[in-house]
C-alpha cells in the first residue's frame, strides 16, 4: 500500500522526494528562526548591564533557567504529538528565548569577533554533516547510539569536572563534545529523514514532527557551537 500523507485541506500527498524537501524545509526554517531567536536575546542582554547583573548575578535565577529549559526540552519531546502544532510552536520559541538569556554570559567570557567566527565554522561543520546524514546510504544507527552514549559519559565528567577542575579533563571532554555533535548532527538528520518518508497522517502531524524535528537539529548545532568555542574562542 502506498504511504501519503496529507495537507493542511486534508487532501493526500504522496510521499515523494518532493515531499521530503517540504518537510525538512520547515525543519530547517524554524530550527534558523530559533538560532536567530536565541543570537538575538543573548546579544541584547549582554549588552545590557542591569540585565546581565539580574541573570548572571543571582545565582537562583540562572540555575532556574536551565532547569525551565531542561523541563522544556523534555515537555516537547513526551507531549508534542499530543499537543497543538501552535502550542509546540509556542514552546519552542519559549526555549529559544531561555537558551538566549542563559547564553548571553558567553559574550562576557568571549570576545564577539571569536563568538561570530566560531559560529561560521559551526555553521559549517553542521551543514556538512548534516548533508552527509541526508545523502549518506550507510545506518547511522551505530554512531548514533554511541554518540547518545559518550554523551552520558562526557555529562557525567562534566558534573564530576566541577569539583576536580582538572584542566586535562576540561579538554577531553570539550573534544569529545565536538566529535559527538558531529556524529549526532549526521545521525539525527538521516532520522529525520526516515521518518519524512514513513509519511504523516496530516500537515498538523508534519508540523509538529518538524518542530521537533528542528528542536533536535538545534540543540546539535548550539552544543558544538558551544564546544567549538572553547577550543577556538578568544577569552575576554
Amino acid at each position: 500500500m502506498e504511504n501519503h500523507i496529507k495537507n493542511f485541506n486534508d487532501s493526500p500527498i504522496e510521499v515523494s522526494n518532493n515531499t521530503v524537501s517540504v518537510y525538512f524545509s520547515r525543519v530547517y526554517n524554524w530550527m534558523a528562526i530559533a538560532l536567530l531567536l536565541t543570537g538575538a536575546v543573548a546579544y541584547y542582554v549582554a549588552g545590557s548591564e542591569s540585565l546581565m547583573q539580574i541573570i548572571v548575578g543571582n545565582k537562583i535565577l540562572f540555575f532556574g533557567l536551565i532547569i525551565g529549559e531542561l523541563f522544556l526540552v523534555g515537555y516537547i519531546s513526551r507531549m508534542v504529538h499530543k499537543i497543538s502544532a501552535s502550542t509546540a510552536t509556542m514552546l519552542f520559541i519559549l526555549y529559544a528565548v531561555l537558551n538566549g538569556l542563559t547564553l548571553s554570559i558567553l559574550f562576557m567570557m568571549y570576545t564577539s569577533a571569536s563568538i561570530s567566527s566560531t559560529f561560521l565554522v559551526t555553521a559549517g561543520t553542521f551543514g556538512a554533516m548534516s548533508a552527509y546524514g541526508f545523502f549518506t546510504k550507510k545506518d547511522l544507527t551505530k554512531i548514533g547510539n554511541l554518540a547518545m552514549m559518550a554523551l552520558i559519559g562526557i555529562i557525567i565528567a562534566s558534573v564530576v569536572n566541577i569539583f576536580m577542575h582538572s584542566e586535562m579533563m576540561h579538554w577531553i571532554i570539550t573534544y569529545l563534545g565536538v566529535a559527538i555533535f558531529v556524529g549526532l548532527t549526521a545521525y539525527d538528520t538521516q532520522k529525520l529523514k526516515a521518518i519524512a518518508y514513513q509519511g504523516f497522517d496530516n500537515g498538523e502531524s508534519m508540523e509538529k514532527s518538524a518542530i521537533l524535528g528542528a528542536l533536535t537539529l538545534y540543540l546539535d548545532f548550539i552544543n558544538l557551537f558551544i564546544f567549538l568555542l572553547r577550543i577556538f574562542g578568544d577569552r575576554k
